[in-house]
């Protein structure tokens, strides 16, 4: 079995789908993503979507397409805060589970897939990918004492259990992802990057938020089960979830030089999060004592700015712009 379809055995769920949470923490509950702390997130990201607005000229058509969406909870926020560009936006979430699908808000286009019907001769807006590079399928790689790159495949040892086997593949070796220092062939993202970039936006941007690594020699294979690290992957296959840090150094060779990096808690700060918690602490400080909805509104507000812009949490992640 080639490791890139144990990954997606071990990641896919019929009812919940490949990059959704089901309005639980992380696909299996195992981590928080930042749409789900509240919807903060989501009306910070509304704010960038207007600048990138702004930036093409308020043009009628502008299109936001959301991939992974899940049941829908970045778009619910995103629309709630009522964008700017509210009126000229279409706002496209994918989703591959129709139970996700399901669960998404009103005003949202739900596609299973991105089409070239929906393309068209290119898309003028905001391309989002929340969390979802690190979970396309990957390959590990190892390098043998003569400097040859080798794959990985999952086979049955002699009891049945899952045993990784290593060989050259010299039709990957020369792929632009692969590097001397490579522990993953992360070809999935790169060739997704790269479509976004070349197919997909006439104009507009890509936004990646993920786990990444600006260096390939940093990127990790990581499990996690029951919110903590869960071992090997190769065990217990199905009851963890099997992610990579995004290698945004192989990425940008191979799909082109991001336009802009930075930190989530930065990127967070650089679109209005600071002013938006501002007027939640003052609405706080004046409804407090009355109480309410808007008072607990105001509160949830300043504990979800904590989470998001943690440089050790949520806050650390990278943040990657293509301008096209």
């Amino acid at each position: 079995m080639p490791y890139a379809d144990l990954v997606e055995v071990a990641l896919y769920d019929a009812d919940y789908g490949f990059y959704a949470s089901g309005g639980r923490a992380g696909r299996r509950g195992d981590f928080l993503t930042s749409p789900e702390v509240g919807p903060l997130f989501g009306h910070v990201v509304s704010h960038a979507i207007d600048a990138e607005w702004d930036r093409l000229g308020q043009p009628d058509d502008f299109t936001v397409i959301d991939f992974g969406a899940g049941p829908g909870t970045l778009a619910r926020s995103i629309l709630a805060a009522s964008p700017r560009c509210g009126r000229q936006l279409c706002y496209q979430a994918i989703e591959r589970s129709t139970l996700q699908r399901e669960q998404h808000p009103e005003g949202v286009v739900s596609l299973e897939e991105l089409t070239d019907e929906h393309i068209g001769s290119g898309t003028t807006g905001v391309v989002i990918a929340n969390e979802l590079l690190d979970n396309l399928a990957f390959t590990p790689v190892r390098w043998d004492d003569d400097g040859t790159a080798l794959f990985s495949t999952v086979d049955l040892g002699e009891d049945d259990e899952l045993i990784e086997v290593f060989a050259p593949e010299p039709s990957r070796s020369a792929s632009q992802l692969i590097a001397d220092r490579s522990v993953v062939d992360q070809t999935d993202a790169g060739v997704w990057v790269r479509h976004m970039t070349e197919n997909v936006l006439a104009r507009g941007k890509v936004i990646v938020i993920d786990y990444a690594r600006l260096r390939t020699e940093d990127v990790e294979i990581r499990t996690y089960s029951e919110h903590g690290r869960a071992g090997e992957p190769l065990e217990s296959l199905g009851a963890k979830d099997i992610t990579v840090d995004v290698d945004l150094e192989a990425i940008q060779r191979f799909a082109g030089t991001a336009s802009a990096i930075s930190q989530q808690h930065e990127w967070l700060r650089t679109h209005g999060i600071d002013a938006l918690v501002e007027q939640g602490r003052a609405t706080w400080e004046r409804e407090a004592a009355v109480g309410g909805l808007a008072a607990l509104r105001a509160k949830s507000r300043l504990r979800e700015a904590g989470s998001l812009c943690d440089p050790v949490g949520l806050g650390g992640f990278t943040v990657a712009e293509w301008v096209v």
